[in-house]
């Protein structure tokens, strides 16, 4: 612990400040402050315009500025912002409970809304315990989960992720979980194929199973499309299959961490849609449902999970904020936007464009590798060389820094690499989903010259050849 108060370091912003002091370091570059958005774009307070293909951290779905939802949380507020819910009912909250599962498979009927994805994270991992306890499988209480993976920012959450730097740091203070390798399409050992690597990785989970003693596994949680761990990477649709056969035949509970491919992001409204004869047990949500306007996240169960646990004592989990009225209005809000305005399907079309086009900047450009995903949670992967798939030095980050070519060149992409870059380094590529075809160019058009500045560079630096 600290002796003393240090000076006052003149690199940062002021004493109290912003968020950002707790991120920047001496000399370090500042992020541009914004002023306003609107749909796809973003201005700073230099008036300086920005495509917004991130969505921010891939959560403001249906665009900046929407005013259905924003009319919608202010004539909430007139009448409450607040009901605790060992309290109150609220009518937005059940609404939005109502509502959600319309859209989501039969079997997937009961919502437990919370303040964040971590938070619905934790909520699957508590309620899947509670649950054992009270259908007599006390013993359950292992957690089988991917690497590389993410989950979230809480403890509970961090013990799921696989991502070693992390897991290292906070091991001490973390119940993590066992670990099997996620199949990856790019990155795959010598002398397997795709499909190969992905019944290797399933039948982990089985072997993973059996050596832990099936009696005392609880659950296996995964993004069944990657998200920032994986750069929207996915597996063949056989792999779900056996997954989803291992999770019955054992009795371990199929989780599924759909905080950013839920809510049409991936081009379905889950995405899970893709695979339906591999549904999950309990269904994570988040980014998607609050779209930026309202802190919102979800847990999705069974009615008879739900039924069981409630009759036998309860969920004893609460938290201040979860299922708010403001909460419950703006995600109705958003609801009726996905829907309203086919933005699922406009996700699947605009997506299938938008991945053609980085087809073609990947086979003009020495520097991509791949490029991935589904719908419009697409990722573009950096590489030094393409035949070896080997990758640029880990020092230049060049996701960071291809993005801060972008953000000179007005647009602004999410720059990731998982596990200290072992995994790869890319950009994630998540416009929101309003976004039309005529955007899609105009994003395409500054990415491409982004791309050329970047290649030219690590030319000149001899990163490449």
């Amino acid at each position: 612990m600290p002796t003393h108060i240090p000076e006052h370091r003149n690199d940062l912003l002021t004493r109290g400040g912003g968020v950002q002091q707790f991120f920047y370091y001496k000399n370090a570059m500042r992020l541009p402050t914004i002023s306003h958005a609107d749909g796809i774009y973003i201005w700073d307070i230099h008036d300086k315009r920005y495509i917004d293909a991130s969505s921010g951290p891939v959560a403001v779905n249906i665009g900046h500025g929407n005013k259905r939802v924003i009319s919608a949380i202010a004539e909430q507020a007139k009448h409450t912002t607040f009901a605790f819910p060992l309290m109150f009912e609220n009518q937005p909250n059940i609404n939005f409970g109502n509502e959600l599962v319309k859209h989501l498979p039969v079997g997937l009927d009961r919502v437990f809304a919370t303040s964040g994805g971590s938070e619905a994270i934790e909520a699957c991992l508590k309620f899947a315990r509670i649950y054992a306890i009270r259908s007599g499988q006390d013993n359950r209480h292992k957690f089988i989960s991917r690497n590389p993976s993410y989950h979230g920012a809480t403890l509970g959450a961090q013990g799921m992720t696989g991502d070693e730097t992390m897991n290292e740091m906070f091991a001490p203070i973390t119940k993590a979980s066992y670990k099997i390798p996620a199949p990856l399409s790019y990155r795959i050992p010598n002398g397997l194929s795709i499909e190969s690597y992905a019944n290797q990785c399933a039948a982990a989970l089985e072997t993973e199973i059996i050596k832990q003693g099936p009696e005392t596994v609880l659950g296996f949680i995964i993004e069944p499309i990657a998200g920032l761990s994986g750069g929207a990477d996915y597996a063949p649709a056989t792999y779900y299959k056996k997954i989803r056969d291992i999770c019955t035949k054992y009795g371990v509970l199929l989780i599924f961490d759909e905080i950013l491919s839920g809510l049409g992001r991936s081009g379905t409204f889950i995405a899970s849609d893709y695979w339906p004869d591999a549904r999950p047990d309990l269904l994570a949500l988040s980014k998607g449902l609050g779209a930026g306007y309202m802190p919102v996240g979800a847990m999705v169960v069974p009615a008879y999970m739900a039924e069981l646990v409630a009759e036998s004592g309860g969920f004893p989990h609460a938290q201040t904020y979860t299922s708010t009225p403001l909460a419950g209005a703006a995600s109705m809000a958003v609801l009726a936007e996905i829907l309203d305005n086919n933005l699922v399907e406009n996700s699947q079309n605009m997506g299938k464009i938008l991945l053609e086009k980085l087809e073609v900047m990947k086979d003009k450009f020495p520097i991509i590798g791949d490029v991935r995903g589904k719908g419009l949670l697409l990722s573009v992967e950096f590489v030094a060389d393409k035949e070896s798939k080997r990758m640029l030095p880990l020092e230049l980050n060049a996701p960071a820094r291809v993005n801060q070519i972008a953000m000179e060149n007005n647009l602004m992409f999410y720059p990731r690499r998982a596990n200290g870059g072992k995994y790869g380094d890319w950009l994630m590529v998540t416009p929101p989903l309003i976004i039309e075809e005529s955007q899609v160019m105009e994003l395409c058009e500054k990415f491409e010259t982004t791309l050329q500045i970047a290649t030219d560079e690590f030319l000149r630096a001899g990163y490449i050849k």
